[in-house]
């Protein structure tokens, strides 16, 4: 069959930021495009129950417990006293809300088909829509298919979820009071970043991780310091420990350790893992399998072993962020339709919205040590910029890896207020391959934490020059 006989030249599965950059770029080429997401969907799994959500969560959380302040008026400092999950939820409705309107508008003045309903397969070009009502089921075809369904929250079988008190990091979003204490069963990004939220709101936080260490992609250092931030919030860790059982009763739970340790709390938040939201898309019927976490296998091109079938987002595993799925969207769309275009950049900023954030690009320390690179640490620390006095975060800093060879940047970590938006300064000046001088000359506004760079890049070149002083 020509492109033309069938209904679309492109059907995306999932309106969340890979489909939707997928759907958009093909519409710009002049495509035939259609959109496939559930009713309460359209925007994805990142608008509705994951970034954006949790993002405007923190947010409400740092401003209500005015914890950026308590530095400059104390530890008892707080802009509301009695918070209320209603004052909290109230803005994330907002912003979601907001956020599935603009979703909606880019779709529709790209000439993009948004059709609500859950898809399927019933051959490897066409795809069944069932609607909202029973009974309620389209089928249409496409040349190209892109599924960019995204994950769900991984729920061991052993575990009795019962969305009161024990909860996975989506139900976490539809709480109905303010736990006083609570577990949180895993400590990678997602389960960190709750934890910090609610220590913030005063709860009595304990993280449970069988692993030795949390965050281990990141500069352990950097790590150190949100764990120490995390204690003088009262956050318990448990590590190199594992959940045996949890018993959940009408008032609290109690999660029992492998070890025997038994912790008592008002709530557990499961966070382990992820799973990619593939069961109900009959894959079998269009030639797919998925692995036993839901992923989808695809080449470089994004590109499933089906040919014209193409999978983005987080549906295909690591980096899993919204930031990489809106490229490969862009660029899986942009290769079905033979349109040139770079590669992924391999050089790309990870944020961990924790409160504080971390953030970094570029190598660790343990990465340039194990491939023999040798190099020269900088650090600012926010307690010496005047603008970390002003903002009262004394605890931040910033740190820059720099080659002793060629003084090119080859990574920067940041940890504290604004990291993630910080970052991107480190990531523009190795993406150009530019060199520590350029930061030692370049002038900042004052006063801004970005001259935090400038105090690193003097630090790291002030030890090369005494290196290169005392070189026998």
């Amino acid at each position: 069959m020509s492109e033309r006989e069938y209904d679309y030249d492109l059907i995306v599965i999932g309106s969340g930021p890979g489909g939707q950059k997928a759907a958009i770029a093909a519409a710009k080429l002049g495509k035939r495009v259609a959109i496939i997401d559930k009713h309460d969907m359209v925007g994805g799994v990142c608008v509705n129950t994951g970034t954006i959500p949790s993002k405007t969560l923190r947010e409400a959380v740092l401003y209500l417990t005015g914890m950026n302040q308590r530095e400059l008026y104390g530890a008892s400092y707080r802009v509301k006293q009695d918070i209320t999950i209603a004052d909290l939820m109230s803005r994330t409705q907002h912003v979601v809300g907001r956020e599935v309107q603009v979703v909606r508008a880019q779709l529709l003045r790209n000439h993009v088909d948004l059709v609500v309903g859950e898809a399927s397969f019933v051959d490897p070009h066409t795809v069944a829509v069932e609607g909202k009502h029973r009974g309620d089921r389209t089928s249409m075809s496409a040349a190209f298919i892109v599924i960019a369904t995204g994950t769900k929250p991984a729920r061991p079988s052993e575990v009795d979820f019962d969305a009161e008190r024990v909860l996975d990091s989506d139900e976490i979003l539809r709480l109905e009071s303010i736990p006083s204490s609570m577990v949180v069963v895993g400590a990678g990004v997602i389960g960190i970043e709750y934890a910090s939220m609610f220590a913030a709101l005063g709860a009595r936080v304990t993280v449970v991780e069988q692993r030795d260490s949390m965050l281990g992609f990141c500069d352990p250092e950097i790590v150190e310091s949100l764990k120490f931030h995390l204690r003088d919030q009262a956050v318990t860790f448990r590590f190199g420990e594992k959940v045996a059982n949890v018993v959940a009763s009408e008032h609290a739970t109690v999660t029992t350790l492998v070890s025997g340790k038994r912790i008592p709390a008002e709530m557990v938040m499961y966070s382990a893992g992820r799973q990619g939201l593939t069961e109900a898309l009959n894959l079998e019927l269009a030639g797919l399998t998925a692995d036993n976490r839901g992923r989808l296998k695809v080449d470089e091109h994004y590109r499933t072993p089906v040919e014209h079938i193409y999978a983005v987002g987080d549906v295909i595993g690591f980096p899993a962020l919204a930031a990489t799925s809106m490229d490969q969207g862009r660029l899986a769309a942009y290769h079905a339709f033979d349109e040139p275009a770079n590669e992924l950049a391999s050089l790309q900023p990870i944020g961990i919205y924790s409160i504080p954030e971390i953030s970094y690009c570029g190598a660790t320390e343990a990465e340039l040590t194990a491939s023999s690179v040798p190099y020269e640490v900088g650090i600012a620390r926010y307690r010496e910029l005047a603008r970390g006095q002003i903002t009262g975060d004394s605890y931040g800093m910033l740190k820059l890896l720099v080659s002793t060879v060629d003084r090119k940047l080859l990574g920067v970590h940041v940890f504290g207020t604004g990291a993630t938006d910080l970052v991107h300064i480190g990531q523009a000046v190795m993406g150009c391959g530019g060199t520590v001088d350029y930061l030692v000359d370049a002038v900042f506004n004052y006063p801004t934490l970005s001259e935090a760079y400038k105090v690193a890049a003097l630090d790291a070149t002030n030890k090369i020059r005494s290196l290169e002083r005392y070189a026998i």
